[in-house]
């Protein structure tokens, strides 16, 4: 039971050439093709499988700034504002709402970290609620117990991850733009150390300028072009549930279990944090620039098994233009999900919500979530290789940045004051040690 996807119609032709390639059709990929394509630039998006297939479609839906790391919390105050713009523009309903974020919690240890973030994001005008032990009770009153305390942030909010990248696909091409699924970019074509054109299974598309949103793949297609890009990816396994005839909190939070509801009214069940690492050749690559991240969540992640090699996205491998890839041998990454974890997430969920404890599952699936050494993504080019751009490394954070990340990559390349600074994003900055400098939140 895969996790629920819009399908959409992709464009009849490829062009021959575009004044941009984006390479990569997840919320990233078709947030930059769309903001570029509104602004009458030549676009052509390619994705080797579907639309939002990956990542993009697997995730909680979340679209927050609360506990956002303060490197990324100007991108996702700015995101929040084009996600209400979105639904206006593109003529059709992404299931984006401001409903607000409850986290509750028993831990005094844990409010007084969420009580220290709202004293810094207030001063990014941010506004969050801490509530006491009676406010988080009333707001937790599904819950039938008392908690301690908790956060409310009322301007964040959810989208819906099946439709959300799919839409705005339509988006970019209602505004000029082409968009090609099942066509997988094999790689670059270079003329004098400048890019000459994206060399896809379908043909050359010629163009000077490629935005690479590949999501776990960067790193395996950056070594094919001489770039190494850290990279590692974790699977997480999560599920959904059928509606329930019950007044539920659109978003919750807790250590042991997060709620969501769904666009189809249904309910996505996760564990925050919690992941299998399926060990690669990529990863004992990367494994020393990861030691700082790892070392402060070792506790959520368990050894996985082969499902990363059998996916092969972080492969090591080189290939050639003319011959199929290792993206169009495994067109969607779709591993398998972790049982113990589905059954235990179901069960807390549960315990959490006694209205959701005999709900129908509907859905179980994993998905690859991939991170930079120090949890931010990656958004900018390289001095080595004009004209490409990376928007990856997102981190398990990107469906709710996507819109900003795709905004700032159309204003680095138009040349157009960028909505955020994008210096903490640069990619160089993974050249050097990331000790001291890994997200915390």
């Amino acid at each position: 039971m895969p996790a629920p996807l819009l399908a959409i119609e992709s464009s009849p032709v490829l062009p021959s050439a575009a004044d941009v390639v984006v390479i990569g059709g997840g919320i990233a990929g078709v947030s930059a093709a769309y903001y570029l394509a509104r602004r009458g630039v030549s676009v052509a998006l390619v994705e080797k499988g579907r639309i939002g297939a990956e990542q993009s479609s697997r995730n909680w839906g979340w679209c927050r700034q609360q506990n956002r790391d303060v490197r990324e919390l100007p991108l996702a105050t700015r995101s929040l504002e084009l996600w209400d713009r979105l639904a206006g523009e593109i003529g059709a309903d992404l299931g984006f709402s401001r409903c607000g974020l409850l986290y509750l919690s028993d831990d005094e240890a844990e409010i007084a970290r969420w009580a220290a973030w709202r004293d810094m994001a207030r001063h990014h005008g941010v506004t969050t609620h801490i509530l006491d032990a009676a406010e988080a009770a009333e707001r937790g009153r599904a819950t039938g117990k008392a908690w301690k305390g908790g956060v409310f942030s009322p301007s964040d909010g959810i989208a819906d991850p099946s439709r959300a990248a799919p839409i705005i696909a339509r988006g970019v091409m209602a505004a000029g733009g082409t968009v090609h699924q099942m066509c997988a970019a094999r790689g670059l074509e270079l003329a004098g150390g400048r890019i000459a054109g994206v060399v896809t299974e379908k043909g050359t598309i010629r163009t000077a300028t490629v935005v690479h949103a590949g999501g776990a793949w960067t790193s395996s297609f950056c070594r094919q072009v001489g770039i190494d890009f850290p990279q590692a990816s974790v699977r997480s396994s999560i599920l959904a549930v059928a509606p329930v005839d019950a007044t539920l909190p659109d978003a919750l939070h807790t250590a042991r279990v997060s709620v969501t509801r769904r666009g189809s009214g249904g309910w996505t069940l996760a564990v925050s944090g919690k992941a299998r690492v399926d060990p690669t050749l990529q990863q004992l690559r990367f494994a020393r620039q990861f030691v700082p991240m790892f070392l402060g969540r070792w506790r959520s992640l368990a050894v996985g098994g082969l499902e990363g090699l059998r996916g092969g996205h972080e492969t090591l491998a080189r290939w050639a233009l003319d011959r199929p890839t290792p993206m169009e041998a495994n067109r969607i990454l779709d591993p398998k999900p972790d049982r113990g974890q589905i059954e235990v997430t179901r069960r807390r969920a549960g315990i959490l919500l006694p209205a959701l404890a005999d709900a129908p599952v509907t859905a179980a699936w994993a998905g690859y979530i991939d991170s930079t050494p120090d949890g931010v993504a990656a958004i900018g080019g390289y001095d080595r290789l004009p004209g490409f751009i990376l928007a990856s490394g997102l981190s398990g954070h990107g469906f709710g940045v996507g819109p900003g990340i795709g905004h700032l990559v159309a204003d680095l390349i138009t040349g157009a004051t960028p909505i955020v600074d994008p210096a903490p994003y640069d990619p160089r900055r993974l050249d050097a040690s990331v000790w001291g400098r890994v997200a915390q939140f």
